[in-house]
């Protein structure tokens, strides 16, 4: 998300940090190259125009010149216009304060994503906010549509309405209402029918679900890689429908970003949240502050602190403590914390997430460090036999033969990862000899990128700490967070990762 924006103003940034004044011109220059990169970014051209009116005025301004850090100064102007676009300093919540059911409608074009969105909001609802939730498909055009919600609710526990073959749109709104109403269930969600263009029935349609329903969110789901294609959409549907709030999909893989960035201005409405991959839980909630430092190359510790947090496995966490105290750490247990990467985003995703690691795609690329790498080392480990996992001394030259072939890589692979886990089962050994404070150090590193320090042992980043990163102080996690975070990536490299891990600075500069 925003590589090709970040790239481009990290660049314009880079060069004028360091000066010590910046005069007119200087500043004149670098807007000029910033207004160029939103419009890359397919940002719309009048949310550019105000964005830089904003920026230059205040880049030019008496706070700026008497600054002691002009540069610095310059870069969070630009941080706090990107926040204003984006939607201010506070995330907007989802609204579910009514009389049971709250319902919640779901609007938006066909292949936007609704009805998997329609479950991931489900979960997150019943999953953070204790809600008793049911949904209910009113798509009866698109063949399968509402099998396929019933079928996600299956997989996430949520109710869905049974299905009765015939009924309009408006019949299965009523019996959702009244079945919601009789069984005691604190939210309804509502997924409606989407056309692949906008038209005068699917306007009407949704209209007269909502009057019937008469839902305190309605929420438009679009597709960011469409693009403007997903303003225009929301200032039509804004136009016929009350609108509360916007979810923007496949946040993922819009390198660009422009939707996301010229929405919020088009249409004056909130983006509530982002999704940001295939897997039900992969529903974000929305937060300027955090997506402005992405932006800006400072990455999201705090998103990815949530994330260990939410994919940590207590009683697995509890028996790894166990092992660790007694130094051990076999094969099984380097494939454990593969397999925890992969449920955070992969390589790429956590990457993605820690501050100034942007500038180092290029040396990622050509050490060879991306998600293939965490899928090749699970292979090897999977082609191994329970014993061998257990006591990697029995893998002699045959049996590592064996291994590569089953695993379908070369012998120098297998043998990078067995040089990974005896790298890593030393730190165990040697920490476990090193009393209580070494057994922190160890439960940082390997307790789930630091959301999860192992239970009883400290360890990891200070919580407290981390969450002010998403308030308005920003503060820095310590050398120990980052060093912790920078051993586990490492390792999965088979070494130090290119260029090394560079910290996070103060950002923004405080005012």
């Amino acid at each position: 998300m925003f590589e090709a924006l970040n790239e481009r103003l990290t660049g314009v940034f880079d060069r004028i940090t360091g000066r010590g004044a910046l005069s007119e011109k200087d500043v004149a220059e670098a807007m000029r190259e910033v207004r160029v990169a939103l419009l890359e970014a397919d940002v719309a051209l009048p949310v550019v125009k105000e964005f830089i009116a904003f920026a230059t005025e205040r880049a030019t301004g008496e706070e700026v010149i008497r600054s002691v850090k002009p540069a610095d100064q310059v870069v969070k102007i630009v941080y706090d216009g990107l926040i204003e676009m984006l939607g201010g300093e506070e995330p907007v919540p989802l609204n579910t304060n009514a009389n049971p059911p709250a319902v919640v409608l779901m609007a938006g074009l066909q292949g936007s994503g609704k009805t998997t969105t329609s479950a991931k909001l489900a979960l997150r609802l019943t999953k953070f906010d204790r809600k008793k939730v049911m949904m209910a498909s009113l798509d009866t055009r698109r063949p399968a549509a509402m099998e396929q919600l019933a079928t996600l609710g299956k997989q996430i526990e949520v109710a869905t309405l049974p299905i009765v073959q015939g009924e309009s749109a408006v019949q299965i709104t009523k019996r959702a209402l009244t079945a919601a109403k009789l069984q005691g269930f604190d939210v309804l969600i509502l997924d409606t029918a989407g056309r692949i263009t906008l038209d005068e029935g699917l306007m009407n349609e949704v209209a007269e679900v909502a009057d019937i329903a008469r839902p305190v969110e309605t929420l438009l789901v679009a597709d960011s890689l469409t693009g403007q294609d997903a303003v225009r959409t929301a200032k039509a549907f804004h136009e016929r429908l009350p609108l509360t709030g916007l979810v923007l999909t496949r946040a993922d893989g819009d390198g660009r970003g422009g939707a996301m960035l010229s929405m919020r201005a088009v249409t004056g409405l909130p983006i509530k949240y982002l999704g940001a991959g295939e897997k039900v839980d992969a529903l974000d909630v929305f937060d300027a502050r955090r997506v402005a430092g992405r932006i800006l190359g400072q990455g999201d510790i705090v998103a990815l602190v949530e994330k260990a947090s939410q994919e940590l496995d207590q009683a697995k966490a509890e028996k790894m403590a166990r092992k660790l105290a007694k130094g051990q750490f076999d094969l099984d247990d380097l494939a454990g914390q593969l397999q925890q990467m992969k449920r955070m985003g992969g390589l790429q995703g956590i990457m993605g997430m820690l501050p100034g690691v942007a500038k180092m795609k290029g040396q990622m690329a050509e050490s060879g460090i991306d998600d293939r790498m965490i899928l090749r080392q699970e292979a090897i480990i999977s082609s191994m036999t329970k014993a061998e996992r257990k006591k990697p001394d029995l893998l002699n030259a045959s049996r590592k033969k064996r291994i590569a072939a089953g695993a379908g890589v070369d012998v120098q692979d297998v043998n990078r990862v067995l040089k990974q886990h005896r790298q890593m089962a030393d730190v165990v050994k040697s920490m476990a000899r090193g009393g209580p404070r070494k057994m922190q150090q160890m439960a940082a590193m390997l307790g789930g990128l630091g959301g999860g320090a192992m239970p009883g042992m400290g360890g990891g980043p200070d919580m407290a700490r981390l969450k002010a990163l998403g308030g308005g102080k920003m503060a820095e996690p310590s050398a120990d967070d980052l060093k912790a975070i920078q051993d586990r990536l490492a390792g999965l490299g088979g070494g130090q990762l290119p260029g090394g891990l560079p910290g996070l600075p103060g950002f923004p500069p405080k005012k």
